[in-house]
């Protein structure tokens, strides 16, 4: 997944993240980790649109560390918050030494089920006890309702975006190509695999790797879950 979650991931995804969802996401988050004490990591924290704002203002300012693998993002990174390079997997943080963590955009789940199960205990045990885990995913129902999808679109710099997918519910699998042609004519291309799980099995997947939910919520507005809901936002605190 290193050839996705790279230059084109970057390149086809910032053009869609506008400063508006961004501070609605912040502010989500700051809510979140209101009460926690201790730093917070932002797993997977991209070029940094949440980190660079959470560790300048409101509760989290001054707590706020990113982990990222990708070289060009690291590079690309806004300023305002300390990062380091790292795999989800092999987290370079002590034993509860985190007072929280979180990843949107079903960052933890890029991988197979037991790297999945490997990516969770290794954030409950960087976590304090009491700690809190904090992230964002599409709901299963909702792709198993729609499990085709295609996206043709001119992005503002003048590269294509393509893109197929399709999720297998059995397997809870959504599988997919991108193809980002640059102005220049370099094309950028690359296979992913996202594993998105229904809510029941992976609340048992929470709780097998050392969390205890604490809420299911179905959008930035705090709303539960209905089969309408377009977002999967889970917290879950560490036993």
């Amino acid at each position: 997944m290193s050839d996705f979650f790279g230059e084109l991931y970057l390149r086809s995804t910032l053009p869609y993240l506008s400063e508006a969802v961004t501070a609605r996401e912040v502010d989500y988050l700051s809510r979140a980790f209101a009460d926690v004490e201790g730093p917070v990591v932002d797993l997977g924290c991209g070029h940094g649109r949440h980190a660079a704002r959470l560790n300048t203002e409101g509760s989290l300012a001054g707590r706020v560390v990113g982990l990222e693998l990708d070289p060009l993002s690291l590079r690309l990174r806004r300023p305002g918050f300390p990062v380091v390079r790292g795999d989800l997997r092999a987290l370079p943080f002590q034993d509860a030494t985190l007072g929280g963590a979180y990843a949107w955009y079903s960052t933890l789940f890029a991988f197979s089920d037991a790297e999945h199960v490997q990516v969770l205990r290794e954030v409950a045990r960087a976590l304090r006890p009491g700690g809190r885990l904090v992230f964002q995913t599409v709901p299963y129902e909702r792709l198993a309702g729609s499990p085709g999808a295609s996206f043709r679109e001119r992005l503002p710099d003048g590269s294509l975006l393509e893109e197929e997918s399709r999720f297998d519910a059995t397997r809870g699998r959504d599988v997919g190509q991108r193809q980002l042609t640059l102005p220049d004519g370099r094309v950028l291309r690359a296979a992913y695999t996202l594993r998105y799980y229904p809510l029941a099995e992976l609340k048992g997947l929470l709780e097998s790797t050392g969390f205890s939910v604490q809420w299911v919520h179905g959008g930035l507005d705090s709303a539960p879950m209905t089969p309408e809901s377009t977002d999967l936002i889970v917290g879950a605190g560490r036993r």
